[in-house]
């Protein structure tokens, strides 16, 4: 039986409540290897966080935080506007809006996310592994968290807790140690060098209060009486806090992120690269969900508030750059109004890595007509090779992994 939690002094900050250890399963696994004196260590009850219910929480901070989440939220919204604009002059199947740039920032804000958690690739590697093509176990990843991204998307008109297993299940698809689409059935703890809770840097709460809190961030997400931004960042928080999953949380809390933005009306395209803001400074970031948990709310509003503009103005230079790369594609390609090339262009753009099958399937084209675009791209060196055999060959938009790249090189620079 645990303990009754003892409350912090903030109603933001968590509590803390003492929990049995050394009697199950994990206790055994996570003390083998351990010395004698470490497993004295790792004896007794250990301290289990119980996070502040915070449905009805009132939300107060400084005037001064408050204006800058307000200037980073219309920032967003500017540039989530922009998007319209992008890369228009290639044409191709956009419906109004920017046809590839939407797919292109979907993909560099999961990247992003992922890189938080130290899973990292290149832009050649993730457009590989779309493909399904041979890649690393990283590309592979990032490939399913772009996945989850676009599951949010089609998930953004709810949220609920079924809706949050969804997204899980995408994201770690394959991975059965993460227990996809599963709540955690066991106490997990943050820390690398800590292989039990008793000197952990934060031991979220025991999986028997998992639902119930989650069901209270639920209710605090449906609020309308909350500032955008902050109400993101908070939720985010909580989010983390809960830890709900075995594995995944850091990029399943920040695909909340963009459901809460696309929900709010901020965004449409569901792919503003506020990880990529995150990522410019990942020390701040845990440091501001530390203070959130001993109950200061304005770091985390104040980090969101700084990502929501270096991650928009990354955002701005990538697509600069596209639409360097892409206007200098309509300098070298010659074909008639209405060629199959001309479509593929703005794929390119989305998809820096395509077959010929690929292309086939995704325009609905015959496959001389995909072969011949592809001879087209290769005669004017949009196109290259990543073979020399000609079976199930991948050709790739060199120009186009080399804009993406930079975008993930300026989002790793303090």
């Amino acid at each position: 039986m645990a303990k009754v939690p003892d409350v912090a002094p903030s109603s933001w900050a968590v509590g803390w409540e003492e929990r049995p250890w050394g009697v199950d399963a994990s206790a055994n696994v996570a003390t083998q290897g351990l010395s004698r004196r470490q497993r004295m260590a790792a004896r007794g009850p250990y301290r289990a966080a119980v996070p502040a219910t915070i449905a009805a929480l009132p939300v107060h901070t400084a005037a001064e935080v408050t204006a800058a989440a307000e200037d980073a939220l219309q920032e967003i919204t500017r540039f989530d506007a922009e998007l319209a604009q992008g890369l228009s002059h290639l044409g191709g199947d956009s419906d109004g809006e920017l046809a590839p740039l939407s797919a292109v920032l979907l993909r560099t804000e999961s990247a992003s996310s992922s890189q938080i958690e130290n899973v990292t690739t290149g832009a050649k590697d993730l457009a590989l592994a779309a493909l399904q093509e041979k890649t690393g176990t990283n590309a592979t990843l990032v490939a399913a968290n772009v996945d989850a991204m676009q599951r949010a998307a089609d998930l953004s008109d709810e949220l609920t807790l079924d809706s949050m297993l969804a997204v899980h299940r995408t994201l770690l698809h394959g991975a059965d140690y993460a227990e996809p689409g599963s709540w955690r059935s066991g106490q997990v703890w943050i820390g690398a060098n800590a292989p039990t809770p008793h000197r952990a840097s934060f031991v979220p709460p025991h999986s028997d209060r998992v639902v119930e809190l989650l069901q209270d961030l639920i209710d605090f997400c449906h609020r309308t009486d909350v500032p955008v931004l902050q109400h993101v960042a908070l939720a985010h928080a909580q989010f983390e806090t809960i830890h709900p999953f075995a594995d995944g949380n850091g990029r399943t809390g920040r695909v909340l992120v963009h459901t809460m933005l696309h929900r709010a009306g901020v965004t449409r395209c569901l792919t503003v690269p506020v990880s990529a803001g995150l990522l410019q400074d990942t020390e701040s970031y845990f440091r501001a969900l530390t203070a959130y948990r001993e109950g200061e709310i304005e770091p985390i509003i104040a980090r969101f508030t700084e990502a929501a503009f270096a991650g928009v103005g990354n955002g701005r230079a990538l697509v600069s750059d596209l639409q360097s790369v892409t206007h200098g594609w309509l300098d070298v390609v010659t074909a008639r109004r209405h060629a199959t090339v001309w479509r593929v262009l703005p794929v390119l753009a989305e998809q820096p890595a395509v077959t010929v099958p690929y292309l086939q399937r995704r325009l609905d084209v015959s496959q001389p007509a995909a072969q011949h675009a592809v001879d087209q791209l290769l005669d004017a060196e949009i196109l290259t090779p990543t073979s020399a055999g000609r079976r199930n060959r991948v050709w790739v938009a060199q120009e186009i992994v080399e804009a993406l790249d930079a975008f993930a090189a300026r989002a790793r620079r303090r």
